[in-house]
């Protein structure tokens, strides 16, 4: 028995004999089934196929990246506190990002934006001996169940030294980002998309298919962000960042947003 991944989209699904038949994931509106058709590959192909890239994004924030890259192609990020450690967002590699991981005081939680980037999520769990942090939204997504997987409800979720994790919606139900005001930033997946150039965000039901959300939609999300402070935003991937004065990136770039699809 082994455990197969959607090479699309990096989503690894319980152990068997055989492919599944179809990733429900990459079936959704959101994603897309490539014209070739759904390919899949083991946990074991993955690790022989592809290295850790490791780079400092700020003090106590790296980003841990995949070479090549695999799926969507999404970076993590190691988030190091006093009170425990965590991984936001996952990626399929274990073994070398594990070792990295273990040098920087491993995990205490593990928080992934949105089911897109689910991947390996059980793996690394129990390698760290620790939760993942999902809300209960969006817990139809989750096509390897575990007792790693603690879904909570609610808008926001607090863990410790002032992380918080806030749950927006938009993208997914239960898309959440995670807010580290120690850090003034915020860590945002794709639920508050960082754009080319450092200067705008943006929301979207679907990225790839090109499906916008409701204008009250991104009014919500802004407001939701307004009470919390920030000075960066962390999106997916490498250089997809903020670098200053994200909020009123956020509130400007919502409200172009609104006027354009009005």
């Amino acid at each position: 028995m082994t455990s197969f991944l959607c090479k699309t989209c990096g989503t690894q699904f319980p152990e068997s004999a055989e492919p599944p038949n179809e990733c429900p994931i990459c079936e959704d509106d959101r994603q897309y089934v490539p014209a070739e058709g759904q390919h899949w590959i083991t946990y074991d192909e993955v690790s022989s196929k592809h290295h850790a890239e490791i780079r400092e994004e700020q003090p106590l924030l790296t980003g841990i990246g995949m070479k090549p890259a695999f799926g969507i192609a999404q970076r993590a990020l190691l988030l190091e506190s006093p009170g425990g450690n965590v991984l936001w967002d996952c990626l399929p590699l274990l073994d070398e990002m594990a070792t990295f991981v273990d040098s920087r005081g491993g995990l205490r939680a593990i928080a992934i934006s949105h089911p897109h980037y689910y991947t390996t999520m059980v793996e690394w769990a129990r390698r760290f001996d620790c939760p993942v942090l999902i809300h209960e939204s969006d817990s139809e997504w989750v096509m390897r169940p575990d007792d790693s997987v603690d879904y909570w409800n609610g808008d926001t979720r607090g863990l410790w030294d002032g992380l918080t994790l806030l749950r927006l919606g938009g993208h997914f139900a239960g898309g959440q980002v995670l807010h580290w005001p120690e850090g003034d930033a915020l860590l945002s997946g794709d639920i508050v998309q960082v754009l080319p150039g450092g200067r705008w965000v943006s929301f979207m039901y679907s990225y790839p298919m090109l499906i916008p959300l409701p204008a009250r939609e991104v009014e919500r999300i802004a407001a939701a962000l307004e009470p919390h402070g920030f000075d960066r935003i962390y999106g997916a991937w490498w250089g997809r960042v903020i670098p200053t004065s994200a909020k009123d990136v956020v509130a400007r770039s919502a409200a172009r947003y609104v006027a354009a699809i009005a």
